[in-house]
């Protein structure tokens, strides 16, 4: 017996063949890379942008000093602008627990005469979001209403994110601290200052995005940066 032909189903013209939708999917997670790519670039583009790259004198004196530590020549410089008369004491945030004012005047030299009047010394602080909580909490004490902020020129952008959120009332003046490395060669022909650079704007911008967050309530743990202790010891 023979079966008479059976007619052959066209495909509809309003679904498209699965190879389209898989193409249409591809370029669609391509340019989705490519735009975050772009906007990446531009977003380190002005990162940069915010970084100094001689060090300058703060153009007005305040109530007081902060300096974080973490890197060569901010704890020396910090003390000149003290010396200098631009704070009437200086905050020294971040020390490690085993280190006092002796440890510290072997690398300052005549310092002691400061160190024993006008420094304080902040042992808690173990990341740059404790750092401001503890400026926050000596400049309260005080009664300081303006603060010199010293820390490396890389580091700045996101140390005044954690500042001005945690002390929103207080005026702060950045003083940049330019590293030997930086004066001697430029950022883009050292690999290993081009990975500090990209890793602390992976930082700057999850601190940027914690803070804004913080602002419409939710307060996010803090996982991009690790203590200060492993800070140190990176940058020196």
């Amino acid at each position: 017996m023979i079966m008479p032909d059976q007619p052959i189903a066209e495909p509809s013209a309003d679904a498209p063949p699965a190879r389209s939708r898989r193409g249409w999917i591809a370029a669609a997670i391509v340019m989705t890379l490519a735009l975050s790519f772009v906007g990446a670039g531009i977003g380190f583009i002005g990162f940069l942008s915010q970084l100094r790259a001689t060090e300058i004198k703060p153009s007005s004196n305040a109530d007081g000093i902060v300096v974080l530590t973490g890197g060569s020549s901010r704890v020396s410089d910090a003390m000149e602008l003290l010396a200098s008369g631009y704070g009437k004491r200086l905050l020294i945030s971040g020390v490690h627990p085993t280190n006092g004012t002796t440890a510290i005047s072997r690398t300052v030299p005549d310092s002691e005469g400061l160190l024993t009047c006008c420094v304080d010394l902040d042992r808690s602080a173990v990341n740059t979001r404790s750092n401001a909580a503890e400026t926050r909490r000596w400049a309260q004490e005080r009664g300081f209403h303006s603060l010199i902020v010293v820390t490396s020129n890389y580091h700045m952008p996101r140390a005044i994110v954690e500042m001005s959120h945690a002390m929103p009332d207080v005026k702060l003046v950045p003083f940049s601290v330019i590293g030997e490395k930086w004066r001697d060669e430029p950022w883009w022909t050292s690999g290993g200052t081009l990975r500090l650079l990209l890793s602390e704007y992976v930082k700057y911008l999850a601190a940027e995005t914690r803070v804004r967050l913080a602002a419409l309530g939710l307060d996010l743990p803090n996982f991009a940066e690790q203590p200060a202790a492993m800070r140190r010891t990176a940058a020196n």
